[in-house]
Formats: structure tokens, C-alpha cells, sequence
């Protein structure tokens, strides 16, 4: 079975990038599926790519299998999720090694507190716990996290 292709995002492909986003959201079982949380990603996805998202895609054949958003001036991994069907593949891990493709030095990123299967992964691939805030836009408590080159020598 070929590998799903990461590659940039088309603006036609908005609508089911947010549908993707909320059904792994969901999974998380720190929020329900709802057609309110759909509308609001659908309007956040087009809001942030205006804004400065580079925003990809994992295709598998025409279907979308992840998404990953960097803001690479703020060498920001601001967000990556994979859909619940190809969860436990190591997708999330191909998007990781993408994004230090992206940002060879340096990433930053926010998990939610309570999304502790994301942290604990995030601090298995190497990056390093820094503080804690509070997000604005939701409330959410945020582990803060950065990852940074080991310099060789």
C-alpha cells in the first residue's frame, strides 16, 4: 500500500480539511462532533490561510488523510491532525519529519493540557516542555513546547 503524499492544501479542499480536523479532534474525546464546531474550523481554516498558514495535505488517492498547518515565519507548528481511519500508522510521524523538512532548526508548537496522548508523543519525537498559558481564542489550557537542532559536535 503506497504511503499517502503530503503536498499543499487547495483552497476546494477547505471544506473536508475542517471535517478531518474535527473528526480527529473528536477522537481526542475532548469535544463532540457538532455542526457548530465544523462551521467554526471550516471558517478558521479559510481565516488562517489568508493570515499566513501553510497549510498540507496527506492525500491517499484523492482522499484527504491528514492535515498539517506551519507558520514558518514564527516557526510555529500550529496544527496536525490525522484522520481516526489512518491513526496509528505513523502519518503523524511522516508530517512531523515534513515539518522539520519546513523548519530545519527550530518549531514551536501548542498542545492542549488535557490532550495528553499528543504531549506525551510530542515529548517522545524530542521536544521539550517550556510553560503553560492559557489559549484565547478557547480557554484551553496549552502545554507550549519547542524543538530545537542539535547542533553536531
Amino acid at each position: 500500500m503506497a504511503h499517502p503524499v503530503i503536498r499543499p492544501a487547495r483552497a476546494d479542499e477547505y471544506d473536508e480539511i475542517a471535517r478531518i480536523w474535527m473528526e480527529s479532534w473528536v477522537s481526542t474525546g475532548l469535544a463532540e462532533a457538532s455542526n457548530f464546531l465544523l462551521a467554526n474550523l471550516r471558517a478558521r481554516v479559510r481565516r488562517e490561510s489568508e493570515d499566513g498558514w501553510s497549510l498540507f495535505v496527506a492525500d491517499d488517492n484523492g482522499t484527504i488523510a491528514a492535515m498539517l498547518a506551519l507558520h514558518l515565519p514564527k516557526l510555529y507548528l500550529d496544527q496536525l491532525f490525522v484522520a481516526p481511519a489512518y491513526q496509528g500508522q505513523s502519518l503523524g510521524r511522516r508530517l512531523l519529519a515534513f515539518t522539520r523538512t519546513q523548519m530545519p532548526d527550530e518549531i514551536y508548537l501548542r498542545c492542549v493540557r488535557e490532550n495528553e496522548k499528543a504531549w506525551r508523543w510530542y515529548e517522545r519525537e524530542g521536544f521539550v516542555f517550556e510553560k503553560e498559558e492559557v489559549a484565547t481564542a478557547t480557554g484551553f489550557m496549552m502545554k507550549c513546547y519547542r524543538w530545537k537542532r542539535q547542533s553536531a559536535g
